[in-house]
């Protein structure tokens, strides 16, 4: 079309605003609001009330929380954390690898595993293998006070407790994975090796890594419980001062900083790692 053309065509009319036209209004969440304001003035005088509150005693929170003995406890803590989470998953991928497997009697054993020691309370395990010499004073030759250490049963025993909890994690994930995947990399030819390493495991890491993160922190946490069979971790080096001096409320207020410290950094790393294996899905958002 010529540009002479262009100039022929008439230009469209100006349409005049019409008086009665609708305005739009944004939707006034009054209710919302007021609950949100309500919520924060209850929040600004609950910490005014620990902030102002002399029974807390922030000076000897100040002075005992990087003391040596809460420090050894803290780092007993995270020590012991640790190994129970490497040892749990560990024995939890081996339970969740019979559970899939093809023979019955390796199937039942896992589920048999998992049953009971999701079954029973995790003091009471502690106490059970805490006692374990009243069944078998000897093992090996050796006496059984002699060859485990408050420590050494306190890591049979969470690390048995959490493997438990591990082994069906670690299922459900691998049974997250869409099967036409693997039918996919068995038929362009890969080992079983590679199909777990580069199909299965990635994907099913995005179900793995959240209920992980919850096991882990709930793990440091759940070592606490330790201190009834004279672990030295945190808890118990805060319980051994306050014995002493009987500040109560002030040492539990450094354990309970401690762990609130410890755990918001796990959430962070729990947060970044589930970004990262969640990349490519929906659920990067």
């Amino acid at each position: 079309m010529s540009s002479d053309t262009l100039a022929k065509v008439p230009a469209a009319p100006d349409i005049p605003e019409q008086a009665d036209t609708p305005r739009i209004v944004p939707q006034r969440r009054l209710g919302q609001w007021t609950a949100a304001a309500v919520v924060l003035a209850l929040l600004g005088l609950a910490v005014n009330s620990v902030l102002r509150n002399e029974a807390f005693q922030w000076d000897v929170v100040a002075a005992y929380f990087t003391s040596d003995s809460v420090l050894r406890g803290l780092w007993l803590t995270l020590w012991l954390t640790a190994v129970v989470m490497v040892l749990g998953f560990a024995l939890g991928t081996l339970l969740a690898a019979f559970r899939l497997s093809a023979n019955p009697v390796l199937r039942a054993v896992s589920w048999g595993y998992v049953w009971l020691f999701r079954s029973i309370p995790i003091l009471v395990q502690l106490l059970l293998w805490f006692n374990i010499g009243a069944l078998y004073p000897h093992i090996l030759g050796v006496r059984t006070v002699d060859l485990l250490s408050p420590v050494a049963v306190a890591i049979i025993g969470l690390t048995l407790h959490e493997a438990a909890y591990a082994a069906e994690v670690v299922r459900g994930g691998i049974l997250s994975v869409d099967r036409g995947q693997i039918e996919a990399a068995q038929a362009l030819g890969l080992s079983r090796r590679r199909r777990w390493w580069r199909i299965v495991l990635p994907q099913a890491m995005r179900s793995i890594v959240p209920p992980a993160g919850n096991m882990l922190i709930g793990t440091l946490k759940g070592t606490s419980i330790v201190s009834v069979i004279a672990v030295n971790d945190l808890l118990f080096s805060a319980q051994l001062i306050y014995h002493r001096t009987y500040q109560v409320i002030p040492l539990l207020m450094v354990a309970t900083i401690w762990y609130t410290i410890v755990t918001s950094v796990l959430g962070v790393g729990q947060h970044h790692l589930e970004k990262h294996y969640a990349r490519g899905s929906e659920r990067t958002r």
